[in-house]
C-alpha cells in the first residue's frame, strides 16, 4: 500500500513518513512544492500521477489564522480550491483521499464535544476556507475520509509544545489563555490512525465521510502548558510557571473558538481504533523535545501566548503556507 501525503515538512507528513518506516506493506511518499503547489492547481494531477499512490493523504494547508483575514483569496485558493484539486486528482487515479480538516469549522459556542453532524459556523477566514475545502473534497471524490482534528503537536515542525519549551528556556513565567478548551492531539497518533484506517479502505468499504480524530480527554491551553513543562522538568528540560489569562487579555485579528472539543466516538466505532489519552501521547513527544536544545527566544520577545491554529499543520502566523 503506497500512501502519498501532500506536503513534506508539516507535522502530519513528517509523522507519516516516520510511522511508515516501521510498517510492513506500507510505503509513504511525501510530495510538496515546487512539484505540488496547492496555490497552482495545474501542478496537482501530474505530481500525484507520478507517484501512482494507492491512497492520497491531503495534509498540506494554509494555516495562518490571523494572516488569513488579510489574505482570504490565498487561503481559499489553497484550502478550498487546492484541496478540491487533490481530491479530484485522486478520483481520476481511482484512489481514495484522506483529507485533514480542523475544529475551526465550528464557532466554539456548543456545549460538550462536537460530533460530526453538528452545525458548522466558522468564526473567520481560515475556518471558512477549511470548511469550503471539506465540501470541495466531498464533491470531487466520493471515496473520501475527512478527518477533523485539533490542537496538533509533534516532534516536528512548529507547534504549541515547542513554543512552550522555547519560552520556558528564557522565562520564569508564561501567560497562557485558560478559557479555551480542546483535545491536544499528537500528530504521531494521527499518523497511526491514518495508516490503520487506510488498510480498511477496500472497494467494498462503505464508511466514507466525515470523522473527528483528536486526543482522548480534554484540557485548556494553560493546563496543557503546565503538563508540558512539568513533564519537561522531569526529563531535565526547561520549565516555568504558567499564569492563566483570558482570551480577552490577548486580542487577535481572528477570533478563536472557546470550545474545540471533538468527539471521536464515530471513528472508534467504524475503525475500531481509539486515540490514546492526550497525557499518554504527550509523554511520548515531550521527552523527545525536552532533551533537545530548545531554550530559544522568540523573535518578538513576547511572554504572552495565544495558541495558533490546530489543524493538520500547525504554523506560526508569519508562515503563510506549510507544505
Amino acid at each position: 500500500m503506497r500512501l502519498l501525503v501532500t506536503g513534506r515538512d508539516g507535522q502530519v507528513a513528517a509523522s507519516l513518513l516516520e510511522a511508515g518506516q516501521g510498517r510492513d506493506g506500507a510505503e509513504v511518499v511525501a510530495v510538496g512544492r515546487p512539484a505540488l503547489d496547492l496555490a497552482r492547481p495545474d501542478t496537482v494531477f501530474d505530481a500525484l500521477a507520478a507517484v501512482q499512490p494507492d491512497i492520497v493523504v491531503s495534509a498540506a494547508a494554509y494555516t495562518a489564522v490571523d494572516q488569513a483575514e488579510d489574505e482570504p483569496d490565498l487561503a481559499f485558493a489553497v484550502n478550498a480550491v487546492g484541496a478540491g484539486k487533490v481530491a479530484e486528482a485522486a478520483a481520476r487515479l481511482g484512489v481514495p483521499v484522506i483529507h485533514l480538516s480542523t475544529d475551526y469549522v465550528f464557532d466554539g459556542t456548543g456545549e460538550g464535544a462536537y460530533v460530526e453532524t453538528d452545525a458548522t459556523a466558522p468564526l473567520g477566514v481560515y475556518g471558512a476556507s477549511k470548511l469550503a475545502g471539506e465540501l470541495a473534497v466531498a464533491a470531487a471524490n466520493p471515496r473520501h475520509l475527512i478527518l477533523r482534528t485539533a490542537w496538533v503537536y509533534s516532534p516536528f515542525g512548529r507547534n504549541f509544545v515547542k513554543t512552550m519549551l522555547r519560552l520556558a528556556g528564557d522565562r520564569d513565567e508564561i501567560n497562557v489563555v485558560a478559557d479555551q478548551w480542546g483535545n491536544p492531539t499528537s500528530a504521531l497518533d494521527i499518523a497511526d490512525a491514518i495508516l490503520h484506517a487506510a488498510a480498511m479502505l477496500r472497494d467494498d468499504f462503505d464508511g466514507y465521510g466525515i470523522y473527528h480524530l483528536a486526543g482522548s480527554g480534554e484540557t485548556n491551553w494553560s493546563g496543557f502548558a503546565r503538563h508540558i513543562l512539568e513533564t519537561s522538568a522531569r526529563y531535565g528540560g526547561p520549565a516555568a510557571r504558567v499564569r492563566d489569562i483570558a482570551t480577552a487579555d490577548y486580542p487577535t485579528k481572528a477570533r478563536r473558538p472557546s470550545n474545540s472539543r471533538l468527539s471521536t466516538a464515530k471513528f472508534a466505532a467504524v475503525f475500531e481504533w481509539l486515540v490514546p489519552e492526550w497525557q499518554v501521547s504527550a509523554q511520548i513527544v515531550i521527552p523527545r523535545l525536552a532533551e533537545g536544545n530548545l531554550g530559544l527566544r522568540l523573535r518578538d520577545g513576547t511572554t504572552d501566548l495565544f495558541p495558533e491554529p490546530t489543524s493538520s499543520d500547525l504554523t506560526p502566523v508569519k508562515d503563510s503556507l506549510k507544505q
